[in-house]
């Protein structure tokens, strides 16, 4: 292998100590205006969030508490809003189980959950009067930390994700969302999944821009996190250079895993020793090697496609070798490959070439507040399409016969890139916020 192109040499990523974690709180909180259960924290309506506090309700939400009176104290008040909305808990970094006990003991309610940067843990569910249910989510709080001296350099609009904060945030959403009870414990053991990534896998704040980072979660059972350190417009170069593999690697442990896709930016990198068989190439051999340094399973996937048909309506390649590259590192090295390029092409075929526009950020003027002029796309998804490829990713998981495959949640059906699902049929309630500027890289 040659090494003349990495800006890190093997070993160099290694030689500083991880950080040592700060003690992780657990919490126990009850919601609404009732008696509170034995052991919980009660959370009243006007409970804003605060540093002081290190928990509330965030972003400027209105809740309303609601009090069905009976024994069952837990379960008997819950709040709710007919606006999505939001509750924050300082924490340190580390991976948590984090379980929410929904519904109404004397109405349906209608819950839709996402964390962080959008990250979707559960679709529409819905609860009879005087059934409450309880679901539990592994998830990864991150930070920008790496040791006492080093830190990961963020880019300006990095500064303010959700994903980059010191808070575990979850909003809720749905057409009558019912939070009754939620509970935060430490779960050091969890296996975590690391992603590295560009525009394609990043967790992205705003509607209606979503990538399959994001959409991850919902198919993975307790026990397994999704720690997504992907950023729009990195390629393998900037990804190292602004430390963001040495920020992995200084948490990671043995039977983590790491995926890694690039190929979209690395493109525009037009030095003596670039392109696919070259820096980028040498870049994947070392993101494997020192995932193995630390006892991590690395996994490559190639590029998704971008939305470029030719005239005879099949989609064109417009990454030249950089998945080829990507496919022979994976045979090369011995590791799992999971071939995103293949599956994405078949699905914007099966989708059509008009169809497959409403898998992507295609969008009339207006649609958006602010947005005076049309969105046309061909790169980045829209959530209907991140939510399809996320389960391209599942199929991959599971074609690759991971051991993460045993934490595949048992509502993930088999999927068929060629056989996508209806548009129709998906739900997904917008985050407040939204944007028309595109997201770094094409």
């Amino acid at each position: 292998m040659r090494t003349r192109c990495l800006l890190l040499s093997p070993g160099l990523l290694l030689a500083t100590a991880a950080p040592a974690q700060s003690l992780q709180p657990s919490f126990k909180f009850d919601f609404g205006p009732g008696q509170p259960a034995a052991g919980y924290q009660q959370v009243l309506p006007t409970a804003a969030y605060t540093d002081a506090t290190g928990y509330g309700f965030d972003f400027g939400t209105t809740i309303t508490g609601v009090d069905r009176g009976g024994k069952d104290a837990l379960k008997s008040d819950f709040v709710t809003s007919p606006q999505p909305f939001y509750f924050s808990v300082k924490l340190p970094e580390g991976n948590y189980n984090v379980t929410v006990t929904l519904g109404d003991a004397k109405g349906p309610s209608s819950t839709f959950l996402k964390a962080e940067s959008r990250r979707l843990l559960l679709e529409t569910t819905a609860t009879k009067p005087d059934q409450l249910i309880t679901r539990t989510f592994t998830i990864n709080v991150k930070s920008r930390r790496i040791n006492d001296t080093e830190t990961v350099s963020l880019k300006p609009r990095e500064l303010h994700k959700l994903d980059w904060d010191d808070r575990l945030t979850l909003e809720f959403d749905g057409s009558r969302p019912c939070l009754a009870a939620l509970e935060i414990t430490p779960a050091p053991q969890a296996t975590t999944v690391f992603l590295a990534g560009n525009s394609t896998v990043v967790d992205q704040d705003d509607e209606p821009w979503a990538a399959w980072g994001q959409m991850l979660p919902r198919f993975l059972k307790p026990g397994v996190a999704v720690a997504n350190h992907a950023e729009s417009g990195l390629a393998l170069g900037s990804f190292l250079s602004s430390k963001r593999l040495a920020k992995v690697l200084s948490v990671m442990k043995p039977g983590d895993y790491l995926f890694i896709e690039f190929g979209h930016n690395d493109q525009k990198d037009k030095g003596e020793n670039d392109g696919a068989w070259k820096a980028y190439s040498e870049r994947l051999h070392f993101f494997v090697q020192e995932t193995r340094r630390k006892g991590g399973i690395p996994v490559i996937v190639t590029s998704t496609s971008r939305r470029t048909f030719g005239a005879d309506g099949r989609i064109e390649n417009s990454l030249g070798d950089f998945p080829a590259a990507a496919r022979k590192v994976a045979e090369e090295e011995k590791v799992a490959l999971i071939d995103l390029n293949a599956m994405t092409t078949k699905l914007y075929e099966a989708l059509g070439v008009e169809e497959s526009k409403k898998a992507l950020v295609h969008y009339p003027a207006n649609t958006y507040p602010g947005q005076t002029a049309p969105l046309a796309d061909n790169t980045h998804f829209n959530p209907y399409g991140a939510y399809e490829i996320a389960k391209c990713v599942v199929e991959g998981i599971k074609a690759n016969k991971l051991g993460l495959a045993k934490f595949l949640r048992d509502d993930t059906p088999a999927f068929d890139p060629a056989k996508p699902d209806a548009l129709a049929a998906w739900v997904w309630p917008d985050s407040p916020r939204s944007a028309v500027t595109k997201p770094d890289g094409n």
